[in-house]
This record gives C-alpha cells, structure tokens and sequence, in this order.
C-alpha cells in the first residue's frame, strides 16, 4: 500500500482527466496544471511549459513529485530542468523524448536497434519535388509524417497519387519555413496500441488497446486525436504479444540501453499487425490519449506504485493486474473538429444521467460567465464505459452518448465495433 502524498499532474485534457482520477483513488492528492473546468483540484493559472512557474508551485505544496501527461513538456525537457532536485519527474529526459517528437530521429533509433518497421525516406521542405518523385514511385501507397509534434495529427495516410500530392500540399500549408518529414511505405493491417511503464531495462505493460483514428464512421474522413478507444483487444492474445515483444518491444529496450540516455515514464507503441508480422508506426512518450481513457479504468494495480517503482528502480519487482470485462470510451467532439476553427462555447448537459458503469472525462471543457459548463474544443468529453464484455460496454458507451448533449455534438458511430481480422502465421508464431 502506498502511503498518501501531494502530486502535480501537467496537462488539461481528458487523459489527465482519468490519471488524476486513478492517482487519487490510489492515495494521492493530486493538483493539476492547468487542468480544466472538469477535473477537480485545477489550476488554470499555471502553465505547465513555465518550468520556474511549476517548480514554485511544487515547492508551496510540498510536491516531490511530478507525472506528466502530454508530450509537449517532456519534448521542453522539464525532466532535465528538475534533475538534481529533490522533485522527480515520471516522463523521459529531453534527449529520450525524440522518440516522438522527432519522426524522422525516431525511425533511425528503430533502424540502429533491429525495431520492426516500415521502409521510410527522410526529407526537407526545401527538396519536397524529390518527396514527391519518390511518392509517384511508390503509386501514392505512403504515408507522409511531419517531423515534429503535431498533437496527433500532421500524418497523412496516402493510398494514391492525388492524395499523396493533396497531402504535400497540405504540409507546405500547415508548417511554414524549413522543416523536416518522413515519407514511409504504406503498410497494412490492423493497429494496435502496447503501453507500458519502463524504466529503460525492464517494461509493464498495460492492457492492448485500440484507437480509432479517423473522424468518420469506417475509419474514414482525416485523422484526429482519437475519436475512441477500447481494451482489452479479443485478437491480441499470448501469441500475438509475444511476437510484439520479440520483434518491437525488446529491441526497443535494448536501444535504450545502448543509447545511454535516461527513460522513467510510460512508453507508447503503435503496431500495426501486417502480413509479414508486427511493425512498429511510431513511439509516443506519453500515455495515449483516448487509450488512457480506457486503460486506466482497467488497472486494478496502484498506478502511484507502479510510478514510483520506475523512479526509484524497483519496477521489476512490480507485476500489473488488470480488471476482468471490458472497457470502451467515445469521444463527444465539437462539430467541425479537427479543422482548425470551428465554434465553442456550448452548454453541455446529461452528465448527471449517466448509465451504471460510465464514466466522463472532460477533455476540453470551461466555465463560462454564468457558470455554466461549456465546451472548450475540440475533444470535449470521453465517455468511458464498463462491461462485462465488449458488447456490454460498447451499448452502455452509446447509451451514454445518447444522453449528454450540447450542439453541434459528434461521435464516431463504430467505436470497438470493427470487424474481427485474419491474422497471418507470421503474426501468431
């Protein structure tokens, strides 16, 4: 049992939403930074990127620890400013965080390391005519990745030469100046998310999951933030994580380890199950986000002792055991979402008619004048539903969704409903 402690999470989303919730059921009083209008113990007056700022605040509150939730910090290098301290920091040092926010850094670590991956060519914006040549190659079958953070967007899934020349326009629009990306081979299979917590030797690995990317029913339409999640993932069974392990999650470690830089915080694995076997799409530093909205919810194990057993080198000593049944979260989107305006500032109501088993995250929510709770974005809300099994929780999620409403509210339709896929034997052995 952990004893009881003050915490600073960073973040304002829906994901620190379901960590702050999690962390004070295991025992912890938790402050978020900046928070929103929905997660308890906010404070809207701190920016998690004024490192001075966060360390003042830590020290008025006799916090000794920080978990961070969005990359953004982590890419900062707030772990490096508070190393030497008295206040550790649950996320990787700046130099570890490349993983993700540099796409192009990230595919030559997975290279040196023996990492399962696709083919991939980096490029500049000041030779996107040779990124365009390379693309007609390939018949427009590729996938074009902005280098940079781009909170989860700035990916273009291309499956023919329009698209891929609508997609080089749109980055030339999107990212002025000079910039970096990485044009891959497109790959085929079904996705799936492995998260785990590492201290860079030994990793524990959370539940499988599975986000749905696309705004549009049929994983159709642009890529999002995450319209949705569910786990535990029925085909993900014994033999499909071992080969995951083998061919992905090991070699990772073990780059770690070669590349001698510091890494005590969640680790994230895009996979997707291909033909030929697993490959990995891409690293993330973080917790996603909707998976944590899911995953969370899963763990029966103290989230607060499983951080502080990747601090303090103990995480080997440290098992995770998930809850039975399933777990399935929507997110109520504004209309117009993802574009990059579109308006805000509507009254949301239902969140007091809840289905048993349901939760709501808030994601991008505010009080307004009078008080109200009004959205604030573009993922507004994660509606995160318990059941027995998938289909339970799937129809008490969509209950839910039925129930809170604000205007222009959209959802994806589909969420943990996709079809059950063929896996290949070089998949399962």
């Amino acid at each position: 049992m952990t004893d009881s402690k003050t915490l600073l999470l960073l973040g304002s989303g829906a994901r620190e939403h379901a960590l702050a919730e999690k962390l004070t059921r295991d025992g912890a009083t938790v402050h978020v930074l900046p928070g929103n209008a929905g997660i308890p113990n906010s404070h809207p007056e701190v920016n998690p990127l004024d490192f001075e700022a966060v360390r003042a605040f830590a020290q008025a509150h006799d916090s000794k620890l920080i978990v961070v939730g969005p990359e953004a910090p982590l890419a900062a290098g707030i772990t490096d400013f508070f190393a030497g301290s008295n206040i550790q920091v649950f996320g990787p040092t700046r130099s570890a965080a490349r993983l993700e926010s540099s796409k192009v850094w990230s595919k030559e670590f997975m290279r040196r390391h023996g990492v399962a991956t696709a083919q991939a060519w980096p490029f500049r914006s000041d030779n996107i005519a040779a990124a365009r040549a390379k693309a007609a190659e390939l018949g427009g079958h590729v996938v074009v990745k902005y280098d940079g953070l781009a909170a989860g967007k700035g990916v273009y899934v291309c499956s023919s030469p329009e698209e891929a020349e609508a997609a080089f326009d749109d980055l030339q629009t999107s990212y002025s100046g000079w910039f970096s990306f990485l044009l891959e081979e497109k790959l085929t299979g079904p996705e799936i998310s492995i998260i785990g917590l590492t201290d860079g030797h030994v990793i524990r690995l959370l539940a499988t999951s599975q986000d749905h990317k696309q705004l549009l029913a049929g994983d159709q339409g642009p890529n999002t933030g995450g319209m949705g999640a569910y786990c535990p993932v029925p085909f993900a069974d014994a033999n499909v994580l071992a080969a995951i392990r083998r061919d992905i999650v090991d070699p990772t470690l073990r780059g770690l380890q070669n590349e001698q830089f510091e890494f005590r915080g969640f680790l994230y694995f895009g996979i997707m199950l291909t033909p030929t076997g697993p490959k990995l799409l891409e690293y993330n530093v973080r917790l996603g986000d909707p998976e944590a909205e899911v995953l969370l919810p899963a763990l029966d194990s103290s989230l607060l002792t499983l951080i502080e057993a990747t601090l303090n080198g103990t995480l080997s000593k440290q098992g995770v055991v998930q809850r039975p049944g399933a777990f399935v979260g929507v997110v109520l989107a504004s209309g117009g979402y993802p574009a990059p305006k579109f308006p805000t500032g509507f009254p949301i109501t239902g969140l007091d008619n809840l289905p048993t088993g349901v939760r709501a995250f808030h994601g991008a929510t505010r009080r307004n004048e009078a008080g109200e709770l009004v959205t604030n974005g573009g993922r507004v809300l994660v509606l995160s539903a318990y059941g027995h099994d998938l289909e339970e929780a799937t129809a008490r999620a969509y209950e839910a969704c039925a129930r809170v409403t604000f205007e222009g509210a959209y959802f994806r339709p589909d969420i943990a409903q996709r079809p059950e896929p063929v896996l290949t034997a070089a998949v399962v052995n």
